[in-house]
């Protein structure tokens, strides 16, 4: 299989600057090989460094050393040392990313929300909003919700809203923090679901997943990180 996402020595640690400028490292020679349809969730210990590893493949995090490559356009693309317009560009056509949380402009419709992720890539607003209808819906938002700004939902509605906005646009790259925190077990089984579907189209996605049956139910295998030390 192609591999879609590669890290070699990837390093990161923080510098408390209210301590005096502790450094605090937590990743350390990082090596992680994610290839196209498979699905790796990280394991290890809270605080051990599994969300900071996803933020550092998106970007958010800069990288102290090593290399963050992703398959961008056909070529290999190192997030780690990219500009600003790369990174974009990356994130925008190869590299998804679902938080645990919904992070809107204020007073946009549901359904808006969702469909903007495809008329940013240039499809028409009617079969954007089509698709995002059918999204919604697949994830148990009622219609009757999709003209609602999502500020007003409950947490596992803002949640799935979250989820329909990040797999709508079938971006090869996958990252989710956690996509099933908030969900109850029918729920969780649809996410399940997306993420097979997912999976079974090409798309590589690295993945936080702590409910043990979500994890066993969408891995392929595990990446087990420990504190400032990770380990396939």
């Amino acid at each position: 299989m192609t591999i879609m996402l590669q890290t070699r020595g990837l390093a990161k640690s923080f510098t408390l600057h209210l301590r005096g400028g502790l450094t605090i490292p937590v990743l350390s020679g990082v090596e992680l090989t994610v290839r196209a349809g498979e699905c790796v969730v990280l394991s290890g210990p809270s605080g051990a460094g599994k969300s900071t590893l996803l933020r550092s493949l998106y970007g958010n995090y800069r990288a102290e050393a090593g290399a963050i490559l992703v398959r961008h356009g056909g070529d290999m693309v190192d997030i780690a040392t990219a500009d600003p317009r790369t990174v974009l560009a990356v994130r925008h056509h190869t590299l998804g990313y679902v938080s645990q949380f919904l992070r809107v402009v204020p007073r946009v419709a549901a359904l808006d929300i969702v469909a903007e992720q495809l008329i940013m890539r240039g499809l028409e607003q009617t079969a954007a909003q089509a698709r995002a209808r059918a999204l919604l819906l697949r994830l148990n938002i009622p219609a009757r919700l999709h003209a609602i700004p999502p500020a007003t939902f409950s947490g596992g509605e803002q949640q799935r809203v979250n989820l329909a906005r990040g797999f709508i646009a079938g971006q090869p790259i996958l990252l989710l923090d956690e996509p099933t925190a908030s969900l109850d077990s029918e729920n969780r089984a649809v996410v399940v679901g997306m993420v097979r579907d997912a999976k079974a189209s090409g798309t590589a996605i690295v993945a936080i997943c702590h409910d043990a049956d979500v994890r066993d139910a969408v891995a392929d295998r595990l990446f087990t990180i420990t504190p400032s030390q990770v380990a396939a």
